[in-house]
């Protein structure tokens, strides 16, 4: 089937051998060899189409771009044509690059320019998308692929503008990404020769100094650093940033049970950072800090492992704590062996001696009992109601910041080292407080670190993981914690639990 490409023909379709539209009388053959057989998308300034080169027996398919004038003026149409044939030459370019489409012809028929690409057999990110999530590995993986990608044209002096899930595709023949739709609305746009109100780049994903006619190698940055959160959550760009603050809440989006390494988080977060000079500024930064994230990555899966304790006998309530974890004994998950890229590169110590003690008269029997047994839910509530009873409030109460630095420190550090203990190291107030001050005390990234949530209502409670395999640092959880102020809970904490530390040294 002939498509008829007349934007004013209202019956486009015609046999596959006609040569002139039967109702409008439009040639259908482009330059006498492209015939367009089906349109696959439109923008602010032309449509696309499927094709076909009857030029060559094999009849391969190819990509049409025609592009809009409004203004019929001859002068302007005739410097239109030779702008546009200057930025041909840079498509042509940037064409050599095996992960852009190939330029095949650029050419003027009956008052409309075209642009003729090699056509890219595969389904768009966004196709993907829409049938599922992408996680960890395959952000990786879209990073490195696009990176090179646009610091080849970035190189050329060109800049994309329009970097989205729609325009990349994952070619079928070798898996790789492509980067599509280098248009030349640019150069165009910017002669005041497209309609002028047309904006490059989709509102969704560009940069904010795009938005304001401003683009620079960081702005396809920025793009692709949005379109990977949209990739893992699936959620629309805008409905994950915050106007009033300027910040991206990506991580709150995350599917259950998703969470991603602080190095990729790290990178995601500087990728979308508003102002340029907080923002990487070209794609080698970036490649650079991938490099070395996932080197980092791959030296923990080749690192070995110190066994693990023997698991204590859960009959044993009386089981002795002495044996928390050392400065030369890391802190390893469970299942150490299985997931050592998860290992935890911090070690939590203590001076205290291994008692069950407390400033107020409190009995840590039950929270023990309940450890000991890997009751981690009801760990997790009795630790509440005893942090209350150590401050003389009635259980449920949500504790005050100031009430924190109220705590008496053999109370705090009692619960802290059960914890600690029952839990082999992942859990407990002194491991939140270690991984709090590894991210320099970003609440955002400590959140994501533990997965935790970055909002504080009733229903947070209900995305805790009440198991051994629950990420590091996750338990117990913040459910004690209330007021206006509960975001600065971890900067009471740790000052806290740092003033016991010293007090117990100077006691030594």
């Amino acid at each position: 089937m002939s498509y008829c490409v007349n934007p004013e023909c209202q019956n486009r379709q015609n046999s596959n051998t006609a040569k002139f539209c039967l109702n409008c009388g439009f040639n259908l053959l482009l330059r006498q060899r492209y015939r367009p057989i089906e349109l696959l998308g439109r923008g602010g300034f032309g449509k696309t189409f499927l094709a076909i080169d009857e030029d060559i027996p094999s009849l391969p398919h190819c990509a049409v771009k025609q592009f809009y004038f409004y203004d019929r003026d001859p002068e302007i149409f005739n410097k239109a044509v030779e702008l546009f044939r200057q930025e041909a030459v840079r498509l042509d370019e940037l064409g050599k690059h095996p992960q852009i489409p190939t330029l095949l012809a650029c050419f003027e028929q009956e008052g409309h320019i075209y642009l003729v690409q090699e056509f890219i057999e595969g389904a768009t990110l966004k196709q993907e998308l829409d049938k599922s999530v992408y996680d960890e590995e395959q952000i990786w993986q879209v990073l490195q692929d696009l990176l090179a990608v646009l610091q080849f044209i970035h190189d050329k002096r060109v800049i994309h503008r329009d970097i989205k899930p729609e325009n990349i595709i994952r070619r079928q023949s070798d898996n790789k990404l492509v980067l599509i739709d280098f248009g030349i609305a640019k150069l165009l746009t910017d002669s005041a020769i497209l309609r002028s109100a047309t904006l490059i780049g989709s509102q969704d994903y560009v940069a904010p100094e795009q938005m304001r006619g401003k683009v620079f190698p960081a702005s396809d940055l920025y793009s692709l650093g949005v379109t990977c959160v949209r990739l893992m959550t699936q959620v629309p760009p805008l409905d994950m940033y915050d106007c009033n603050n300027e910040r991206w809440w990506w991580r709150e989006f995350l599917p259950k049970a998703t969470s991603i390494s602080e190095e990729l988080g790290e990178i995601l977060d500087k990728l979308l950072q508003t102002r340029l000079t907080q923002r990487y500024s070209f794609a080698t930064e970036v490649l650079d800090d991938i490099k070395a994230a996932l080197d980092i990555r791959h030296q923990h899966l080749l690192a070995p492992t110190k066994p693990i304790a023997p698991a204590l006998n859960n009959s044993d309530n009386s089981a002795d704590i002495n044996a928390l974890p050392t400065p030369d004994s890391p802190i390893l998950p469970t299942n150490a062996v299985a997931n050592s890229a998860e290992i935890f590169p911090f070690s939590v110590t203590s001076n205290l001696d291994h008692t069950l003690i407390s400033a107020q008269g409190i009995n840590y029997t039950k929270l023990r009992d309940f450890l000991s047994n890997k009751n981690w839910k009801e760990a997790d509530r009795e630790t509440w109601g005893l942090m209350c009873q150590c401050l003389s409030q009635q259980p449920g109460t949500q504790l005050e910041i100031s009430q924190i630095y109220q705590i008496p420190c053999e109370d705090l550090q009692t619960v802290d080292r059960l914890w600690l203990h029952y839990s082999q190291g992942r859990f407990g107030f002194s491991v939140q407080k270690q991984i709090y001050e590894s991210v320099k005390g970003d609440y955002i990234r400590f959140c994501d670190r533990v997965n935790w949530q970055t909002y504080n209502s009733a229903t947070t409670l209900g995305q805790i993981k009440f198991s051994q395999q629950a990420p590091i640092g996750h338990l117990p959880s913040r459910s004690w914690v209330g007021g206006i102020q509960w975001l600065r809970h971890l900067d009471a904490l740790s000052a806290k639990l740092t003033e016991c530390d010293n007090n117990a040294a100077c006691k030594l």
